[in-house]
């Protein structure tokens, strides 16, 4: 499989251990705390895989970029954070250097 789809699909699963880790109340709550680590896990093995082909800078920028858009996203979307203009432009900006990242590796 392709390190950068590996790399990417870590990335996303990235966002969903840390929206569980927000949900699992301080892993007092069983599921969310059983998604957690379950993403948790899954998604750092990927990030490993994928940094046996990529530079690890660059793997690890990519990484935390992709989760943390994604998790400040999906706050917006559900209304746990504010959704302003420049929140969503400093977002977009988190995106491009992604995108930077990967056109320029």
């Amino acid at each position: 499989m392709n390190a950068w789809l590996v790399l990417v699909l870590s990335g996303v699963l990235e966002a969903v251990w840390a929206s569980a880790l927000a949900a699992s109340d301080g892993l007092r709550r069983p599921v969310p705390a059983a998604v957690f680590v379950v993403t948790s896990a899954v998604s750092l093995a990927g990030l490993a895989w994928a940094m046996a082909e990529l530079p690890t800078g660059t793997a690890y920028a990519v990484w935390v970029g992709i989760g943390a858009a994604l998790t400040v996203a999906w706050s917006m979307l559900t209304g746990r954070e504010p959704a302003t203009p420049l929140r969503v432009l400093l977002v977009l900006g988190i995106v491009g250097c992604v995108i930077g990242l990967k056109v320029a590796g």
